[in-house]
């Protein structure tokens, strides 16, 4: 049976989240193959695409849904609430309309002309050289953590630039008939995602398909007013948030079956369990909550067009950094709840444990944003380059 046999193909982002939330039993059980194969099967790959996931916030004049952030972010959380691997894979490549918005609106345009449903896979870490050329640059490098390049339909390589241009850095574009990956992925959490390195040998690169982060692009909306870090570590809280909510409805399932060693009752009758329990869901709720108020405020400042000052661009990477982490801390309470079940293979516990521990391991979370955006709120004046 073909994804489209089972998956009902829309461009409305109610409709995309319907599909997606009938989608999870089935990606939940498949977990285990997910994880072992190192990648997302071709098949959910399919179904995914169908379903519109990689389309929520393409342009509707491209065929796309458009969508408001607070749902794309909504549909990444319940993916990674069935599955952390798939969570973060459809996070990364769901974000092409995004940074691909970089580009000129006319190769924007050829892109996304013949399919909305474009996924993109690459490095923000300029590993690579880019040597200008008559219309274009010749391009070398390798570059890591390439999520989901398996299936991609384009990658970005960040370079720098030797001409002598401030900031010497450029994004190139890149299609995968260019790259050869290099299966570099094997580690300790998120280990579907298939995020291999990858390389190219002195690939010529046309101007149209390059752009500077630093710069505005071409791509009209809110969406395109959204500071990228600002849109990405949001992204990134919501995966880590919906890996927190999966473990918790996890250890609630294991307590009302498992009885512990020398106790007369299951774990769920346990008076500690019960306020432990009561007490990491709290603070799950109150991460969501917040992070659901902040997804609203970048919405609803770019929708109006309005500046994201630094003090919000501060408070909205702070926001995303602590809820990352606050994330961790209730999976970590979920697992240690799950006693010695927890350290089985079989047991999605320490698999959660092991992708949200994962995620707070990326740049865009790091604990230093809190000190950069502590700065700012201070008063400092400090390099706002990547806040």
């Amino acid at each position: 049976m073909t994804a489209t046999d089972t998956v009902r193909r829309t461009s409305d982002p109610a409709d995309i989240l319907a599909t997606v939330r009938s989608l999870t039993p089935a990606i939940t059980a498949r977990s285990e193959e997910i994880e072992h194969a190192r990648r997302l099967p071709p098949d959910l790959v399919g179904q995914l695409r169908e379903a519109g996931c990689f389309r929520m916030l393409v342009p509707r004049r491209a065929g796309g849904a458009e969508a408001e952030l607070p749902d794309h972010y909504a549909m990444l959380r319940e993916l990674a609430r069935a599955d952390g691997s798939v969570g973060w894979t459809v996070m990364i490549g769901s974000s092409a309309p995004v940074i691909l918005g970089l580009l000129p609106t006319e190769t924007f345009a050829a892109i996304y002309a013949d399919s909305p449903d474009i996924v993109l896979a690459g490095a923000f870490k300029p590993t690579g050289v880019a040597t200008p050329v008559d219309h274009g640059f010749h391009v070398t490098g390798r570059w890591a953590f390439a999520s989901g390049c398996q299936h991609t339909d384009w990658f970005i390589g960040h370079c720098m630039v030797d001409d002598g241009r401030s900031p010497p850095l450029r994004m190139m574009v890149l299609p995968p008939e260019d790259v050869e990956i290099v299966d570099t992925w094997t580690v300790s959490g998120l280990c579907g995602t298939g995020s291999h390195d990858f390389t190219v040998d002195g690939v010529f690169v046309p101007d149209e398909r390059t752009f500077s982060i630093f710069e505005d692009g071409g791509l009209d909306g809110p969406v395109g007013r959204i500071p990228e870090l600002v849109f990405s570590s949001l992204a990134i809280a919501n995966v880590a948030v919906g890996i927190a909510e999966g473990a918790l409805a996890e250890v609630a399932t294991l307590a009302s079956a498992k009885v512990p060693m020398f106790a007369d009752a299951t774990l769920a009758a346990n008076p500690l369990f019960r306020y432990s329990l009561g007490d990491v869901d709290a603070h799950l709720r109150a991460i969501r909550s917040l992070l659901d108020a902040d997804a609203v405020t970048a919405w609803s400042t770019a929708l109006a067009g309005a500046e994201f000052t630094p003090r919000l661009r501060a408070q909205l990477r702070a926001t995303a950094t602590w809820s990352t982490a606050a994330a961790a801390r209730v999976v970590d309470a979920a697992y240690t709840a799950g006693g010695g079940s927890s350290l089985y293979a079989s047991s999605p516990l320490q698999r959660r444990l092991r992708d949200v521990h994962a995620i707070t391991q990326h740049f865009a979370v790091k604990p230093d944003t809190l000190t950069l955006a502590g700065a700012v709120l201070a008063g400092q004046d400090v390099d706002l380059s990547f806040l």
